[in-house]
């Protein structure tokens, strides 16, 4: 898993019904300074992904998500998934290794 914050939504005007119950959100992924206690307000540039969501996570939230094959593992048929959110982070601690 890796943590990111949401800093969007994504609107579809046609869904398949698979994808019933949640919603896609933009979450940009955070790097060593922001875990270390920078402020996630100062984002360096980078590429954003697109995450399926069932928490009811929202802008603004640090999110736990994992990506690839493990992100369709949640739901019970075959959807085509690059990223799930699975948990929404109210306190964590980072400590790197020197």
């Amino acid at each position: 898993m890796k943590l990111g914050q949401i800093i969007g939504r994504v609107v579809l005007n046609t869904q398949d019904p698979a994808y019933t119950g949640g919603r896609f959100l933009v979450v940009h992924p955070l790097d060593r300074k922001q875990l270390s206690g920078g402020a996630l307000k100062d984002m360096t540039p980078g590429i954003s992904i697109v995450a399926w969501d069932e928490l009811g996570a929202g802008v603004g939230d640090v999110v736990a998500y994992s990506e690839s094959g493990e992100a369709a593992a949640p739901f019970a048929n075959p959807t085509p998934v690059d990223a799930y959110i699975g948990a929404i982070l109210d306190h964590w601690t980072y400590q790197p290794q020197t």
